[in-house]
């Protein structure tokens, strides 16, 4: 079933037993986002939070780890919440293939209800704003999409972008976005700098599960991401005009904020607890003039917790990382077999391949390198046989342990692009990257003992089967 709004969503976890509303009062700090820091220790079935009695506001609503577990992210998806991991990665897999689907327009959508422009827009009366770790600057909006076109090429629908970008909250008017290089806002953000003009977005807050994971997801830079939403989806993404940029967002979408990134402004934005489980410092970053709010009655806040792995953003970035990749690379190298780029959105990526030649497992680890989210992300590469699984940890270590050569089989590239928040780069935004050899060699790469390596009893996958069978009766 596709979700067209997020309260369809939180309806089915709980219909699912995925949903815990919390009743009694709260307070806004320290006990929503501890509450969603718990959530995320409870396992790969840990629930949704539902918060409407938070101390100090009237009408909160506000909805913690809706895609904080692998129960979740299946629902989100509409499969059994039983499904795996690899299972979930696998279809993901399946209907990527199905991009393109068109996008549906409607008219009349719920977050139209209300709206205040203009010197009337006050954030704060709107929003349940609340700190999530102690050592925040301030208050973060962090899981809304927020949607720019190319300004040099606007009527292209594959240039506009729909992406997740941390946000903070400024003033009643006022909030400070921080934009990648490699991320398509900031080219976009570059390219109306370079006309001297601002760049028009809406940010969208409360969306149906499905954008929520294509707005995290690494697309190319032409690709449209409701068109990947509705082959996710199995139907068309609802999107609609807003009235003031007519830019396209989602129909169902709780809050629909309008303005401008002010061209050529920037001004001290963080710290914030990141999702690499760190606090990144104050920057200059551009800053967003709010000109319109429009948002349902009572709306519900989703809000997301990030901290020491795993939180919500790791399920949330886990899938939909792995298949772009995995997708890229297939291009170039049919042998590659599968991708797990699920640890702290790729900084670790593991692929498994087939080799032609020696040497080919290293040129697939210098293809990550290069796809648009290595860039900015790919810090270690890690290359394993075809026989095993990028997302089985213990064949992972087996392979480093018994096929990695370290006088041959580690290669440094120095003075690469990382991410700003990267925490292990001595000067931000530039990181040597490594790449880890630990495939069997091939000829004519002839180093190592490997000709008598243990494999499985060809009779184990029959009998897999049959013990499964018996530990479900």
């Amino acid at each position: 079933m596709a979700h067209d709004d997020l309260r369809s969503f939180l309806d089915t976890l709980e219909r699912e037993g995925q949903l815990l509303r919390i009743t009694e009062q709260v307070l806004p700090e320290p006990d929503v986002a501890a509450a969603a820091n718990a959530a995320a220790r409870m396992g790969e079935a840990a629930p949704a939070l539902y918060f409407d009695n938070v101390s100090g506001f009237d009408n909160a609503r506000i909805a913690m780890n809706v895609h904080g577990s692998w129960a979740n992210h299946a629902l989100a998806l509409g499969l059994p919440k039983t499904t795996g991991t690899k299972d979930q990665v696998d279809e993901f897999i399946a209907r990527w293939a199905k991009f393109p689907v068109k996008p549906e327009w409607r008219d009349n959508p719920p977050w139209a209800a209300n709206s205040v422009e203009g010197d009337d827009v006050n954030i704060f009366g709107i929003l349940p704003l609340l700190r999530l770790n102690d050592g925040d600057g301030g208050f973060y909006i962090d899981k809304a999409a927020i949607v720019s076109k190319d300004p040099d090429d606007p009527e292209n629908s594959g240039k506009q972008n729909v992406g997740i970008y941390r946000i903070e909250v400024q003033g009643r008017r006022k909030l400070a976005i921080q934009p990648g290089p490699v991320h398509d806002i900031g080219l976009h953000l570059r390219k109306a700098e370079e006309r001297g003009e601002d760049l028009p977005i809406a940010i969208t807050l409360g969306n149906d599960p499905v954008i929520s994971i294509v707005a995290s997801t690494p697309m190319a830079y032409d690709e449209n991401e409701y068109e990947m939403a509705g082959a996710l989806r199995g139907a068309p993404a609802p999107i609609v005009k807003a009235p003031l940029t007519e830019l396209p967002v989602p129909w169902g979408s709780e809050v629909v904020i309008e303005g401008v990134i002010e061209g050529r402004k920037r001004e001290i934005e963080g710290p914030f607890g990141e999702f690499t489980g760190h606090y990144s410092g104050g920057r200059n970053m551009p800053v967003i003039r709010i000109d319109r709010i429009s948002y349902r009655t009572d709306p519900v806040f989703e809000h997301l917790y990030l901290g020491m792995p795993w939180t919500e953003i790791d399920y949330l970035m886990a899938p939909n990382t792995c298949v772009p990749l995995y997708e890229q690379l297939k291009k170039d190298f049919p042998e590659v077999r599968a991708v797990n780029a699920m640890y702290t959105h790729g900084l670790v990526i593991i692929v498994s391949t087939e080799k032609r030649y020696g040497g080919f497992a290293k040129a697939v680890g210098m293809r990550v390198l290069t796809t648009p989210h290595g860039l900015g992300y790919a810090a270690t590469v890690i290359v394993v046989d075809e026989d095993v699984d990028p997302f089985n940890l213990p064949q992972v270590m087996w392979a480093l342990s018994t096929k990695m050569n370290p006088g041959d089989d580690l290669i440094v590239v120095p003075n690469l692009s990382l991410m700003e928040l990267a925490p292990q780069s001595n000067t931000p935004g530039v990181s040597a990257k490594l790449i880890i050899d630990a495939t069997t060699p091939v000829e004519p790469d002839n180093r190592g003992n490997y000709g008598n390596q243990v494999r499985d009893l060809p009779e184990m996958g029959e009998w897999l089967t049959k013990l499964q069978q018996l530990a479900k009766q």
